[in-house]
């Protein structure tokens, strides 16, 4: 609910949170697997985890995390992953594969005109997460084994496209009229023309097909506006001071915690607030760098800048 969507430290609650990206990237995903008969509690598992794993500040957090990950030899960080490690490993849930697999795959970063579901065994699913924690590339690549993990990830595109936007001028980043006309002509003017005429364009050239389609005048409209978020937002969302500052913070909080569980000082917050719930299964297998970067990935925006304010001057060494 508190986790950073684009912009960080915005004090207005109208601009969108992790919570809001999911719920409408579960409406969405509903509305065009209803209209291709498609199994909807699937769809919606896989929609309402598939942000499990997102951390404070979002991207820009994400990309720290994963610094701190390498550089601590734990591998690549990516949410996706981490959406089903969350599932798996730290909350212990039963999820059937066909979840697991459509939240490991869901990323909307990567637009693509056809969605074909790939065929996968148990096996292929955890060979594939287990791959992504050394090859970030592999990631990029991965497809759904459902119809209704294609959608989910289609529909999370749909769902941050316009909402960016709209956001965006909300906080007066941009004019909306500064919206390319030959994009807004085909795929519409605001955050509603484009869910809508998205959703429309999926429904009439993926019905009654094996796989989710997208007219070729959609997708280029898709890809174009894409690029011009990333140059009109997402590069601009945080200042370089910003960037720099959370750099510190991350470096701090990882370090800190690092050391107080390497000195079993229980006292502390990772302690009482996580791992004092954690199964003995965990607690063994885990090493004290995974549980830093499990405890840092569940916070949101708020309880890791408290974490930070309360470690930053602690001499712990």
């Amino acid at each position: 609910m508190d986790k950073t969507q684009v912009y960080s430290n915005v004090k207005n609650d109208h601009i969108s949170k992790r919570m809001i990206h999911v719920q409408l990237v579960s409406k969405i995903a509903r509305t065009i697997g209803r209209a291709l008969s498609l199994n909807e509690d699937l769809i919606e598992a896989i929609a309402l985890g598939h942000d499990l794993g997102h951390i404070p500040f979002g991207h820009t957090g994400e990309e720290f995390l994963n610094e701190l990950s390498i550089k601590h030899n734990e591998g690549f960080f990516m949410h996706n992953v981490q959406s089903v490690r969350v599932l798996t490993s730290i909350e212990n849930k039963n999820i059937s594969i066909q979840v697991l697999d459509g939240i490991l795959c869901h990323n909307g970063e990567f637009a693509l005109k056809e969605y074909f579901p790939k065929k996968k065994t148990t096996e292929d699913f955890l060979n594939d997460y287990k791959i992504c924690y050394k090859n970030e590339k592999h990631a990029k690549k991965l497809v759904p084994m459902t119809l209704e993990g294609c959608v989910v990830r289609i529909s999370d595109m749909i769902a941050y496209l316009g909402r960016d936007i709209e956001d965006a001028v909300r906080i007066g980043a941009f004019d909306i009229k500064d919206l390319p006309v030959e994009i807004t002509n085909i795929i519409g003017k605001n955050n509603s023309e484009i869910v809508n005429n998205i959703i429309l364009d999926i429904i009439e050239n993926s019905f009654e097909k094996n796989y989710i389609k997208l007219s070729n005048q959609m997708f280029e409209a898709i890809v174009k506006l894409k690029e011009f978020n990333y140059q009109n937002i997402y590069y601009k969302a945080n200042t370089k001071e910003d960037l720099k500052k959370y750099k510190n913070m991350f470096d701090v909080v990882f370090n800190q915690n690092l050391i107080i569980i390497n000195n079993n000082l229980k006292k502390y917050p990772i302690f009482k607030g996580f791992l004092n719930s954690k199964t003995s299964k965990y607690l063994i297998e885990t090493t004290p760098t995974r549980k830093v970067i499990d405890y840092i990935a569940g916070m949101t925006d708020d309880y890791f800048q408290n974490e930070f304010n309360k470690l930053k001057n602690i001499n712990l060494s």
